[in-house]
């Protein structure tokens, strides 16, 4: 009883593959494109192949996240919410709070005992604080996105970054550096700035241990560090940031084929060709 997950994110594509005992097969991440109904099948397909598998073997299809609706062969389009409780929930029981931090939006999503979405907040409305953000300031710094949390975690303090708007952040950036500036202590800085925007967002939640840090944002160990600041308390980071989402709608598909729901339909194959 296999089943698929798919995320597809504004900048990341993620599918993950379990069974019935919840044991992850196989999954994918990869960049986000612009054709979401080619590359949604074309990754479905090579994730399945790692685990020797058809697509007609999978039992039940979610698809979640910024383009879960140019996924025209999943049984269910859950919303990303949803999803990333579920998979955290089933990789931190005692999760009460998750803080996704993606590439175009950052989330804090409250979890009840049961783990169940009580209440959530998100910042939709621009770029800033997000993984978007980060990789327009390091190219503004020269250097890699990849390097961020060990350049910041080797500063001696930081550099104060009052603008969390990317445009006048890359210009203030700018002017840090032409004051002399080191690039540790502004990379720093944007970690306490970002950390700060996120955990006072999510503060009119209610935050509380266990604190769970996913997406790109998560694979920055001087952000979690700063996060971890913020909250009072060290925060936990999942094996794999990126596919919470997609573990949460596979499990989410097993969810729904334990409670009887079964495919709708046929899947809805051609289109998807027709349409790549």
């Amino acid at each position: 009883m296999p089943f698929a997950g798919i995320d597809i994110g504004s900048t990341m594509t993620k599918v993950v593959i379990v069974d019935e005992k919840e044991k992850m097969l196989a999954s994918h991440i990869g960049p986000t494109g612009a054709e979401h109904r080619h590359l949604a099948l074309k990754v479905t397909e090579e994730t399945i192949s790692r685990t020797g598998l058809r697509f007609d073997d999978l039992d039940f299809i979610v698809a979640t996240g910024y383009g879960r609706i140019n996924v025209p062969f999943a049984d269910k389009q859950i919303t990303e919410i949803t999803c990333h409780a579920r998979g955290i929930r089933a990789l931190f029981p005692g999760a009460k709070i998750i803080i996704d931090i993606g590439g175009q939006d950052s989330k804090g999503i409250k979890l009840d005992a049961e783990g169940k979405v009580a209440n959530f907040v998100m910042n939709d409305k621009c770029a800033a604080g997000t993984g978007r953000f980060l990789e327009v300031i390091a190219e503004t710094l020269g250097i890699n996105l990849v390097d961020m949390g060990e350049i910041g975690m080797k500063a001696d303090g930081f550099v104060q970054i009052s603008n969390m708007c990317t445009v006048f952040a890359e210009h203030e950036v700018t002017s840090r550096l032409a004051e002399g500036a080191g690039v540790a202590e502004i990379v720093a800085g944007l970690h306490e700035a970002i950390a700060g925007r996120v955990v006072n967002m999510t503060r009119h939640l209610g935050i509380e241990k266990d604190v769970i840090v996913t997406g790109g944002g998560a694979k920055n160990a001087g952000l979690v560090l700063a996060i971890a600041g913020k909250v009072g308390f060290d925060v936990l980071v999942p094996p794999e940031p990126f596919i919470t989402g997609a573990l949460g709608a596979a499990l989410v598909g097993k969810d729904f084929y334990g409670r009887g729901v079964r495919p709708a339909g046929e899947r809805k194959f051609e289109e998807v060709k027709f349409f790549s």
